[in-house]
């Protein structure tokens, strides 16, 4: 991750939390969760951040671990949610996370700097279990890339970048839209990992 980023998150997560828990429930990202997800699966929500999301889906039937760059977020993580899993991790790496039949990576990638997205891209395939669902957005930057007053980054790249990437699986949904939760642009897509071949 952009260690710029990276330490605006270290720094402020207590604010960033209260910030990401005061705003609107994510309506449409559940409902793509429950339309598409492996039920009863074991999932990785990717860039947890405070945990919300991973709180959600441990409520909802998907048992759920959280993973974060971040330690001052994953603090904040821990602190709300004690009985849920959360552990440091970083794209593209992810080292010694194991696979999952999901996996949930919310707005995340655009804070990576463009050497990093297309291999983050590939390793968020790789922890998907055969016949799996991977969910992946990003926040849409127009132009150029840009820094918040906070120093994080948005990279502005081009979505045939990462669809690249998954051109081994398929594309269940490719849209982008404006977000229920942050109410900024994003663009997100679902893909099945396919199945293992049973050889006779």
């Amino acid at each position: 991750m952009d260690r710029q980023t990276l330490a605006a998150y270290d720094d402020h997560a207590a604010a960033f939390a209260q910030d990401w828990l005061g705003q609107p429930a994510p309506v449409d990202l559940q409902e793509i969760v429950e339309r598409f997800f492996v039920r009863g699966g074991n999932s990785a929500d990717i860039g947890c951040g405070c945990g919300r999301e991973t709180a959600w889906l441990h409520a909802h039937g998907f048992s759920a671990v959280g993973f974060d760059a971040s330690e001052g977020l994953l603090n904040e993580a821990r602190r709300r949610y004690p009985s849920i899993k959360f552990a440091r991790a970083e794209l593209p790496d992810l080292n010694g996370i194991g696979t999952f039949d999901n996996v949930l990576c919310e707005t995340v990638i655009m804070h990576l700097d463009h050497d990093e997205i297309a291999a983050s891209v590939r390793r968020l395939l790789d922890v998907v279990k055969p016949s799996g669902i991977l969910y992946l957005s990003w926040r849409v930057t127009e132009g150029a890339d840009q820094r918040d007053a906070q120093g994080r980054l948005y990279a502005a790249f081009d979505p045939a970048v990462v669809l690249a990437e998954l051109k081994s699986a398929a594309v269940l949904l490719d849209e982008e839209v404006v977000s229920a939760s942050s109410g900024k642009k994003i663009h997100r897509l679902v893909v099945k990992k396919p199945g293992l071949e049973i050889r006779e």
